[in-house]
């Protein structure tokens, strides 16, 4: 509690120069406490003055023996009842109250002297035992997520009884009394099983009047509501004079702008998201079922896709607003060196989100040295204190909690970042295979030649087995592979199937199926190794093949004169991390404000026989601006909803096409690459069934000519 809080304070203090906090830790019993903010901040240099109050004449004297001990001139021991700080004192900037909460029978009275004595712009923390269930908290949004919150009946009961034989009380009625009284910055729910595992959590808040809807407090929800739907920002008080024909216009209103009316009106918090140190990622309900379906695990540890030819096709300025989906983050943090003016960045996935939101934190607190430990090799040997000491002033409550869940994914001991995420089981196949059948050298050598004749004399030996139609029949085609270890689904399997049964003139049977997978990975990796450098250019299949990227091979945003961009203060001010459907954000974006949407390969997967896909493709029609980019790659050589965007207002260019025997890309996964223009507006073009196919066609990644300013990373 004490490491974020003081990483709090840092990252405030860098923000506005001002007069150093005064602290008082309620409750501070030996003053060990204040012992330990001095090893993090120094309390001399960091604090104008230090007062510790409680209750016990014995504790408070072994707390002024501290003070003495240290040598500390401005901390001051108070041996007081906590009800009467108020009346001697003018306001707190900092409140800490570590395991006293609990042990304070009148503690209501407590906390709402807290309320009124914290500063406007202070911080509260608190540390204590607790114990609750899941179903007392469903129904609020305004508590900082969720995770690890439930103790089970058992548990419940033997705690409660365990800690009142000491007059220690684990209601979860406190918890929640300050969580009602106080706007939530960071909510953490652990256990400490070296005791046995008793359930603690850690708060750290602010007055929750600064998200009121008067002054300030409107003026950022406004802000924020504008920045989210792409709308024109408006002052309160033309807000107010506004309020009667907004109400009678279809105006988007984001999920965030509407929560906080509803708890505004019901006299409770904002949801904890508005109160961070920066609105990157915007509020979710993490109890709801939609999320909750893929556990604590993100798919993908790093992005398939290749954003150099992105770029490229894109020319990306200053001036787009893009929507895209978030997969790792990668190829966002790629795009925002071209510094565009918001990127929305979709995910339905929780934990895709997480680990974008880490990255980002990253960059904002970190070294270039810790950077590259953490997402180029995967591993740091000090992650956990990076977490607690930077990186929790920099992310959203549910991302805190995660990765303090979730240190060890980053430990020098394990296997690392890039041997984490659901798509894990196929790369750490591919590896135990090449150990087993003693191809480890010859793997290692592949990643470390410097021309290509040398990678091609290579590869035979390594592609006998990799894709050796033995193994292929044993693995690759089958259902597990598809969809649990390579994230195939299945409407994106039946599209590879349909273009092998017409270039085969075979029917579409299950003998034919692990032939069409078996022919469609030959189709991607040959031409990858024919035709890329995998030690110094092509990073995705380097990672892959050696769970971390090389000083001379890796993503473009890895790099220092990269960090240098992304380091800088407002970088990511255009950043906004929605955790929803993609329909769901399109929804509540302004008509005709977006001018680029990246879908990845996410229309593979709609089912051809549903009206999703049309539905999707109307709504990005409304969103985009005329002359509007929609980039999309695909399993299939020429995607059936490809007309649908024809029909609906489109000009869609075949851009790259895998075909030729050539790679499209660097990763070369998908048969082909698409951007669609938005030429007419549908609601202004009631005939566009009979629109001709375009006949723009780029076949390989040799027909791209790459700007300098794509090649400058």
């Amino acid at each position: 509690m004490l490491a974020i809080l003081a990483a709090k304070l840092q990252a405030s203090s860098r923000a506005k120069q001002g007069p150093k906090p005064i602290w008082y830790d309620v409750g501070g019993g030996t003053g060990y406490n204040i012992e330990v903010m001095d090893s993090i901040l120094g309390i001399e240099s960091s604090f104008e003055h230090v007062f510790l109050v409680d209750l016990s004449p014995s504790l408070c004297e072994i707390a002024r023996e501290r003070v003495r001990k240290q040598g500390w001139t401005n901390v001051t021991v108070l041996c007081q009842d906590a009800r009467s700080i108020a009346c001697s004192a003018a306001s707190a900037d900092l409140i800490t109250m570590s395991y006293s909460l609990s042990m304070i029978p009148d503690f209501y009275s407590v906390v709402d002297m807290l309320t009124g004595f914290l500063a406007p712009t202070g911080l509260i923390g608190i540390c204590d035992f607790y114990v609750q269930s899941i179903v007392d908290v469903s129904s609020r949004n305004y508590i900082g997520g969720t995770f690890n919150r439930h103790v089970n009946w058992l548990g419940r009961m033997f705690w409660r009884t365990w800690f009142d034989a000491d007059r220690v009380n684990l209601d979860g009625g406190r918890r929640d009394y300050v969580e009602y009284r106080f706007g939530t910055i960071l909510s953490v729910s652990e256990r400490n099983y070296l005791l046995g595992g008793i359930p603690y959590y850690i708060f750290v808040g602010r007055r929750r009047e600064t998200g009121s809807l008067t002054g300030d407090g409107h003026n950022v929800l406004e802000k924020l509501d504008a920045s989210l739907t792409e709308s024109p920002y408006l002052s309160p008080m033309k807000f107010r004079e506004q309020q009667t024909m907004l109400a009678q216009e279809d105006i988007p209103r984001s999920k965030l702008y509407e929560s906080a009316i509803v708890n505004l009106s019901s006299n409770l918090p904002l949801p904890a998201a508005f109160y961070q140190e920066h609105h990157w990622r915007i509020h979710y309900n993490d109890l709801l079922q939609k999320h909750q379906q893929f556990g604590n695990e993100y798919i993908y540890a790093f992005n398939w896709e290749d954003p150099k030819v992105d770029r490229q096709l894109l020319n990306i300025t200053k001036d787009d607003v893009i929507l895209t989906i978030t997969s790792a983050g990668d190829n966002i943090l790629d795009y925002l060196l071209e510094q565009p003016k918001r990127v929305h960045a979709v995910d339905l996935n929780p934990n895709q989100n997480h680990l974008l939101e880490l990255k980002v934190a990253a960059f904002t607190a970190l070294p270039y040295t810790d950077i590259w430990l953490l997402f180029a090799e995967g591993k740091h040997p000090d992650f956990r204190n990076l977490l607690l000491h930077k990186l929790s002033a920099h992310m959203s409550s549910q991302a805190f909690q995660y990765w303090l869940n979730k240190a060890h994914v980053f430990s020098v001991e394990g296997g690392g970042l890039y041997e984490t995420g659901g798509s894990r089981h196929a790369i750490k196949l591919v590896r135990r295979l090449v150990k087993l059948f003693g191809l480890s050298s010859k793997i290692q050598t592949l990643c470390n030649v410097e021309t290509l004749n040398e990678q091609r004399e290579i590869w035979p030996v390594i592609r006998n087995l990799l894709l050796s139609w033995p193994l292929h029949r044993l693995v690759v085609s089958t259902e597990w592979w598809a969809w649990k270890a390579a994230g195939v689904p299945p409407a994106q399997h039946a599209l590879i199937l349909d273009d092998f049964a017409k270039k085969s003139q075979q029917p579409k049977s299950k003998a034919a199926c692990g032939e069409a997978v078996w022919q469609y990975v030959v189709d991607t990796l040959d031409p990858v190794v024919e035709t890329t450098q995998l030690s110094r250019d092509n990073y995705f299949y380097y990672v892959c093949l050696q769970a971390k990227y090389s000083r001379k091979c890796h993503p473009r945003y890895l790099g220092p004169k990269a960090y240098a961009k992304l380091s800088k203060p407002d970088t990511f001010d255009g950043l906004r991390i929605h955790t929803d459907e993609f329909m769901e954000v399109i929804a509540r974006i302004t008509p005709s404000t977006l001018t680029i949407a990246i879908l990845m390969d996410s229309m593979d997967w709609f089912n051809p026989s549903e009206p999703a896909a049309r539905e999707q493709i109307v709504a990005l029609n409304k969103v985009l601006k005329l002359g509007g980019r929609v980039l999309f790659r695909s399993a299939a050589l020429r995607p059936w909803y490809t007309d649908i965007f024809e029909q609906n207002g489109f000009e869609a260019r075949c851009v790259g096409r895998r075909d030729s025997g050539k790679c499209i890309d660097r990763v070369n996964m998908y048969a082909s690459t698409w951007l669609c223009f938005k030429r007419v507006s549908v609601s202004n073009s009631p005939v566009l069934a009979h629109k001709k196919r375009s006949s723009t066609t780029v076949s390989t990644l040799d027909d791209l000519t790459l700007t300098p300013a794509a090649m400058e990373y």
